[in-house]
């Protein structure tokens, strides 16, 4: 009987689950992806078995429910693996997910308004709550912006006009962008955020907090948002964050920031 095999180097597949644990409290700091010059020289997991379907995902019962992605796990592939997408989507987001409901039940806390209870200072002295509503809410907009039909924006576009108001263009924009990610030490994320005063802004955060949060030095709404831990990019770029950056912009669908924007935009 045939079967399917993993090839997996070592160093690289305890440094994706070490990465990846979703605990309850989300208290997994990944490694720093500073390594210098050096490129660790060995194969990423190659994957030759069936993929699933993220129609299958399913959350247990509670207050907040997965998301369906619009596309399938391989329709990034070029940019970003397939099985990459799959544990991603179907394992760390579902975790998130799952643990916030179980948190919230266990604090009596029934906000459905996941920017309500991001926003909450009491919900986020719970740490349990903290971690995994951020990993609900930043994931939720990192899944959505993805495509593997990307659309650019118009010259026309009101975000492009703030985008050249702001950063003098669109590829200075992406430049502070991926500095911001690329600097991010350890887990974290990179965000274009609109601050109150309707002004647009970059800015990082670790872990999976996020600008909505009170803890946060720089708030602001999201509109953008690159997951820099390493359970997002590790299988395919290894300790390459600013490739996997680079990539990420290849499936950025700019129509989607810009529906973004236009919910906040003053």
């Amino acid at each position: 009987m045939k079967k399917h095999i993993y090839i997996a180097a070592i160093l690289g597949t305890a440094l994706f689950f070490q990465s990846c644990d979703n605990s309850k409290n989300g208290g997994t700091t990944e490694s720093p992806t500073n390594m210098g010059d050096s490129i660790v020289e060995v194969d990423t997991l190659k994957v030759v078995e069936k993929l699933g379907s993220p129609t299958d995902v399913k959350a247990d019962p509670g207050i907040y429910q997965i998301k369906t992605l619009k596309y399938a796990y391989d329709e990034l592939n070029q940019y970003i693996d397939a099985k990459t997408m799959e544990t991603h989507y179907g394992k760390h987001y579902l975790g998130y997910i799952n643990n916030l409901n179980t948190a919230l039940k266990e604090a009596n806390n029934n906000e459905s308004n996941i920017v309500k209870l991001l926003k909450s200072e009491e919900a986020m002295k719970n740490n349990a709550i903290r971690n995994n509503a951020g990993g609900y809410y930043n994931h939720l907009l990192y899944f959505d912006i993805m495509s593997p039909n990307p659309v650019q924006l118009d010259e026309k576009s009101a975000l492009l006009a703030k985008i050249n108001e702001t950063f003098g263009s669109l590829d200075e924009l992406k430049s502070k962008l991926k500095e911001a990610a690329t600097k991010r030490f350890g887990s974290g994320w990179a965000w274009l955020i609109v601050k109150e005063d309707g002004t647009l802004a970059v800015t990082s955060t670790p872990n999976q907090d996020n600008p909505l949060m009170s803890v946060v030095e720089e708030k602001g709404t999201p509109i953008l948002g690159i997951d820099v831990w390493e359970h997002a990019y590790y299988l395919k770029y290894k300790n390459l964050r600013a490739d996997y950056v680079d990539a990420f912009f290849s499936v950025l669908d700019w129509k989607e920031v810009e529906n973004n924007y236009s919910k906040v935009a003053k």
